[in-house]
């Protein structure tokens, strides 16, 4: 299967490194605006083929993997039903591996393309093809969103791309997957900035006055709790701008907790050591029981 990757950082870069430890035929064609990553990765042998451009990559293509940020995908969407149409073969299915599914599959069917939606549940804090592993999805759930225009087997070149990968696929409506990465990815990005802001400073570049002492105590647990603040801005930025809703019901649910904190902290005689470990326990629990 000829494989297109429009766009090579550390997922399509992974894809790739995936794809050719694999005993499978394929055959991989990537392209990136700066072009380095894909140059690289043929040197590496890694890719077949460093594309110049979008058109050259997609050119004979068995499913094209839009593999950028989610607003790049929304612009390449636009681009596969414009200027590469003449390029993107009748046959080919158009998938993408970005943490937000309904708005791009919303512009996908518009497009009128054969797109079956797709999210490996695998990351890193890294970017770049130099962070690439090909380990990276093993035994990672990878979501399959089949888009409205999906014929039959469109779905298996996904799930076959997603098998090779060394990912277990499983099908979700967009609605369903959107929701639930709200909870536990896009949450979580929120609140370590927001814990950033708020404990060292916020964007206006000053830093809090008890930043400094507090700096010099950080530990594990601070590098933890802001690990995910410490990504590429403009994937999250288009994770954010693309899952606005759901994301504010999951911080609205997240500022009942915290007034329920607030409420045990701030009772008469200081907060009841009993509840307290009660709360922290549950949710030990809650915990253990997900592992």
């Amino acid at each position: 299967m000829r494989v297109a990757l429009l766009g090579f950082g550390l997922i399509g870069g992974s894809i790739a490194r995936a794809l050719r430890r694999d005993a499978g035929d394929w055959r991989i064609a990537a392209w990136s605006p700066s072009g380095a990553g894909p140059l690289l990765a043929r040197s590496d042998k890694v890719v077949d083929e460093a594309s110049p451009s979008p058109a050259d990559a997609v050119r004979g293509a068995d499913l094209v993997v839009l593999a950028g940020p989610p607003l790049a995908c929304l612009e390449l969407i636009d681009d596969l039903a414009d200027e590469l149409a003449e390029a993107l073969g009748r046959d080919a299915v158009v998938t993408d591996v970005a943490s937000t599914k309904e708005a791009i599959g919303r512009r996908a069917d518009a497009a009128g393309l054969r797109f079956v939606g797709g999210h490996p549940m695998a990351g890193r804090e890294l970017s770049g093809y130099g962070a690439a592993a090909a380990e990276l999805f093993d035994r990672r759930p990878w979501v399959v969103v089949p888009g409205a225009l999906a014929r039959p087997g469109d779905r298996d070149r996904v799930e076959a791309l997603a098998a090779a990968c060394g990912a277990s696929p499983i099908e979700m409506s967009a609605a369903e997957h959107d929701a639930a990465v709200a909870a536990i990815s896009h949450l979580p990005l929120v609140v370590a900035a927001a814990l950033v802001e708020a404990v060292a400073g916020s964007g206006d570049g000053r830093d809090r006055p008890d930043w400094p002492a507090a700096a010099g105590l950080a530990a594990g647990g601070w590098e933890g709790m802001t690990r995910l603040a410490r990504g590429d801005e403009e994937m999250g930025a288009g994770i954010i701008a693309t899952n606005g809703p759901a994301i504010a019901g999951r911080l609205r649910d997240l500022r009942s907790a915290l007034d329920g904190w607030l409420r045990e902290l701030e009772r008469d005689g200081g907060p009841d050591a009993v509840a307290v470990a009660a709360r922290l326990a549950a949710a030990r629990r809650r915990l253990e029981k997900q592992g």
